[in-house]
């Protein structure tokens, strides 16, 4: 017998029902994500110069230029070094942070809100104190002159160094978040496995590479994937720190931010999301396999 929801003349079905209550969430998300996703890529087949201006049909005239662009390839390759390089430290680093604070040790909770606590910062907020702790007279150079490390302060917002300088407070920014991800996974691990192998001879560094690392590989590969997707979407490091940043230290984020509100060239702007959209869904698909291939062989 099928079974009705009755309000005053109207029957619905009862296999509706689920889908009636999602509908108020996927209309929002309709309106606010999925219609401006496909304007944008109807975007990128035009030529409009401005907000609210009417789009002209000019087919892959805009991937055309984009491929003759010589800047966007060199913030694209910006951006694969900023992954390069702060990818493996956002995966190694907060793993081993999150073993130390996973240990029954007396203000061990302290310790866990202070490596935490970057996170909670306004990347704002953040982005101003590291200008100021770059400056040539700031705190750095002020402790590599005591040191003796150099005789006169370094400009370490020079476009020679700035994408480096900038790279330093992605991973302060985030060594916390992805501790506490990995710590998730270290408390999900049973305590016997560790006893059992302190019997066999395995302690030590010994035991976290026997069980540690086996066992956190769904975690490895979530952390590798996310930290890449936010590596490829630094913008706002570098527009707060690096105020008219030159090309040396863009990343396709700037690059796409720049042409579409300094430059008012909006279907170029869609066509460069559109690049960074293709390569953001690589990188989850990839998550997704390796996070089936980690499940199956610790199965």
């Amino acid at each position: 017998m099928q079974h009705f929801i009755s309000k005053g003349r109207i029957s619905i079905p009862a296999k509706l029902t689920p889908y009636l209550f999602l509908f108020p969430s996927l209309f929002v998300l309709g309106i606010t994500v999925f219609l401006p996703a496909f304007q944008a890529f109807y975007l990128t087949f035009t030529n409009i110069t401005e907000i609210g201006g009417t789009p002209e049909w000019v087919g892959f005239k805009n991937f055309i230029r984009l491929w003759n662009d010589r800047i966007f390839w060199q913030t694209l390759g910006n951006t694969l070094l900023y992954i390069t390089i702060v990818v493996p430290i956002l995966v190694v680093i907060p793993l081993g942070l999150a073993i130390l604070v996973n240990q029954k040790l007396r203000g061990i909770t302290w310790f866990r809100a202070a490596f935490y606590s970057p996170v909670v910062i306004s990347m704002v907020v953040a982005g101003i104190a590291w200008g100021w702790l770059y400056e040539e007279k700031g705190l750095i150079n002020s402790l590599l002159k005591s040191a003796g490390i150099v005789k006169e302060g370094i400009n370490w917002l020079d476009p020679r160094y700035a994408i480096f300088s900038v790279m330093a407070v992605t991973v302060w920014k985030g060594l916390g978040y992805y501790m506490v991800i990995y710590l998730a996974g270290l408390q999900s691990i049973p305590a016997d496995l560790y006893e059992a192998a302190s019997i066999d001879g395995s302690d030590g560094i010994r035991k976290h590479l026997d069980i540690t690392l086996p066992l956190m590989k769904p975690y490895l590969a979530l952390v590798c994937v996310m930290s890449a997707i936010s590596a490829t979407k630094v913008f706002e490091e570098i527009y707060i720190m690096i105020p008219g940043a030159r090309n040396s230290s863009k990343t396709i984020v700037y690059y796409l931010y720049e042409q579409a509100f300094n430059n008012l060239e909006i279907s170029y702007a869609c066509t460069i999301g559109l690049v960074l959209f293709f390569i953001i869904m690589v990188l989850s698909i990839l998550q997704l396999l390796f996070s089936r291939v980690t499940k199956h062989s610790i199965g």
